[in-house]
């Protein structure tokens, strides 16, 4: 039986690859019994569909929701917060 940390992991990895056999049975039954991974796994999917709904806006040249001005204070706070380069 999957622990609930191993169950995060594979719904995690199921974004990015499809899962095999045993390891998508495995998570299917965990998530069936624990509603907290069932949660994390429908919240992962929401903000994967809402993120590929932003994409998608992007690529057809609709109004992208941030400003300039936005998307300069963000460059700048991530910009702090990175290691400075050696």
């Amino acid at each position: 039986m999957l622990t609930c940390k191993d169950a995060s992991h594979l719904v995690s990895e199921s974004q990015d690859r499809s899962l095999g056999l045993f390891e998508n049975w495995g998570l299917r039954m965990h998530v069936w019994m624990c509603i907290s991974c069932r949660r994390f796994e429908n919240q992962i999917g929401q903000m994967r569909r809402l993120l590929r709904q932003t994409d998608l806006n992007d690529e057809t040249g609709a109004a992208n929701p941030l400003t300039v001005e936005a998307h300069e204070r963000i460059s700048k706070v991530v910009s702090a917060h990175m290691p400075a380069s050696t």
